[in-house]
């Protein structure tokens, strides 16, 4: 071999090496709608808008500063508000997100969606990605044509947690005013504010600050690699309903979800997840007919303890929204209700 073929191969590969040192990282977004996307008819408006109105390359272009973070692409999942998200909706989110994360091209993926749901799809996924790349959601309480629209600055703030090598094996995670969420514990606790999104008793993950994000803390809960969760070849979802508790609860709500094929029902109980009288017997109705009961509060925060005078399995310290995601989850593995229990106090 002469000397300039073996200048050129030295060139080629320093120039290979310096490119992929100074490579962004690869971050693919996927739009499913929501206030995110949302179109209203002045600039403020902030309710009676249309959700889901703009497609994910508006919502790209919107955020240039993204490109000096990461390397941007988008795709179009959904385009509704997320009171319209569905277990057929999920079930094809997750396995887009397990498609792309087991390339070794994309680093992380962005989700945006909207934040009537939002403590749901997330936590959905925690259960279900097979990967300790980053996934991390984001949405905005009010609409793109909004003054002071909150979308672009959470959606950049999403895309630098993802691009952010410390964001690995944290879980999925919720980004949306300068804080950064586990999908575990998260919830929206204000009907409109800005700084709706937050978990009562266990904090956040981190923040941004400065336009970098700063981790305080991880989720011991199994999640993602760990997790024994897999629905990448399921092709529909088991059926669980939530049934809220109150003065007067009637018993025939449990008649109907028997009828309908219920596989599983969350009480939303009172208090610890008290159960009364009419429940009960609709409860043991529902046992009888082979469906999986778990009890949750409808407080929105604390642990629902095991209580042996009380009917049917416990929640831990899950909201019955997200309560319904992990019997959802459990029940594509089992119908111990042991095992189920287990879930509950372990993920």
């Amino acid at each position: 071999m002469n000397f300039r073929a073996l200048l050129a191969i030295a060139l080629l590969t320093m120039s290979s090496l310096a490119f992929s040192e100074t490579r962004l990282p690869h971050i693919v977004i996927l739009a499913t709608g929501g206030t995110i996307a949302g179109s209203a008819a002045s600039n403020t408006q902030t309710t009676g808008y249309k959700a889901g109105a703009l497609g994910v390359q508006t919502l790209i272009n919107a955020v240039p500063e993204m490109s000096k973070i990461a390397h941007v692409e988008g795709e179009q999942v959904a385009n509704i508000g997320s009171e319209n998200m569905t277990s057929d909706i999920i079930l094809q989110l997750s396995k887009r997100v397990n498609a792309l994360l087991a390339r070794d091209d994309v680093d992380g993926v962005v989700i945006t969606h909207g934040t009537d749901t939002l403590d749901e799809t997330p936590y959905f996924l925690n259960l279900t990605v097979k990967s300790n790349k980053p996934v991390v959601f984001t949405a905005a309480m009010r609409p793109a044509t909004a003054i002071s629209a909150d979308g672009p600055m959470n959606l950049l703030e999403a895309v630098t947690v993802a691009a952010d090598p410390d964001a690995r094996g944290r879980g999925v995670m919720v980004v949306l005013n300068d804080r950064i969420g586990a999908a575990r514990f998260v919830t929206k606790t204000n009907a409109t504010s800005l700084d709706t999104f937050r978990a009562p008793e266990e904090g956040y993950l981190g923040v941004v600050v400065g336009g970098k994000p700063q981790f305080e803390t991880r989720v011991d809960k199994i999640h993602t690699l760990r997790s024994v969760f897999d629905v990448r070849q399921l092709k529909v979802l088991p059926k669980v309903v939530i049934i809220y508790g109150y003065q007067d609860d009637p018993e025939y709500m449990y008649d109907a979800a028997i009828a309908h094929h219920a596989e599983g029902i969350i009480y939303a109980g009172t208090g610890a997840g008290s159960v009364s009288v009419r429940s009960a017997a609709g409860i043991k109705k529902a046992q009888q007919a082979g469906i999986v009961v778990v009890r949750a509060s409808r407080t929105g925060s604390g642990v629902v303890p095991p209580d042996d005078s009380q009917p049917g399995l416990v929640a831990d310290s899950l909201n019955p929204a997200k309560a319904r995601i992990l019997l959802v989850t459990a029940l594509t593995q089992t119908k111990d209700p042991q095992l189920i229990q287990q879930y509950f106090h372990t993920y």
